[in-house]
């Protein structure tokens, strides 16, 4: 069957030794990929972000700008528009929200799976806007969490666009309110086990 003593090798990708050779580290030893498992799913869950768009008004438009090869959202994982929200795990709420429509985006954000996050897109569904009025709910956050704060009236798509990155990144880091959540749940845990 071969040399038992020749072992297969991985070639190296723009390093310096010769193709086939395996990366040592000066000591002599072979480099190994060591992480935690919770740093494993949060990079997958960074890069395969699902959107589900709840889109109300003017902002709506700018999404499908958003979402247009023009602005590319796939080079960010995040193309994969689902209109369920047992499919989705990013609710991006873009426009002005009624107190007759808050009832239906808390069960369209309740329906979604763990973990889950929230995009405020537009200057409506984070503050109300112009709209002072017994009928506008003055921010989605008063009925859900949110994450992220896209600010404008209505913001451009590259302004969603950072959005969706600055998510990514508190995703990658732990800040997201689900991440938040589970941390301060494993330490009351770990206070009362210790």
């Amino acid at each position: 069957m071969g040399n038992p003593e020749v072992r297969p090798s991985l070639p190296v990708v723009g390093g310096t030794g010769t193709a086939g050779a395996v990366a040592k580290q000066p000591d002599g030893s072979r480099v190994f990929l060591t992480t935690k498992l919770e740093k494993l799913l949060d990079a997958a869950r960074k890069n395969s972000l699902w959107p589900l768009p709840f889109g109300t008004a003017c902002c709506a438009i700018e999404f499908m700008s958003f979402m247009m090869s023009h602005y590319d959202i796939s080079r960010f994982g995040a193309e994969v528009v689902r209109f369920s929200p047992r499919q989705s795990d990013l609710l991006i709420v873009a426009g002005t929200v009624t107190d007759k429509m808050a009832p239906v985006m808390v069960r369209i954000y309740e329906q979604m799976a763990e973990p889950k996050y929230v995009i405020s897109m537009g200057v409506c569904a984070c503050t109300g806007g112009f709209y002072r009025a017994y009928h506008v709910v003055q921010g989605i956050d008063e009925f859900i969490p949110v994450d992220v704060y896209v600010p404008g009236c209505p913001p451009t798509p590259e302004a969603l666009l950072q959005g969706v990155v600055k998510l990514q990144e508190m995703i990658s880091n732990g800040e997201t309110r689900y991440q938040r959540a589970l941390a301060a749940k494993r330490a009351s845990q770990a206070q009362a086990g210790g």
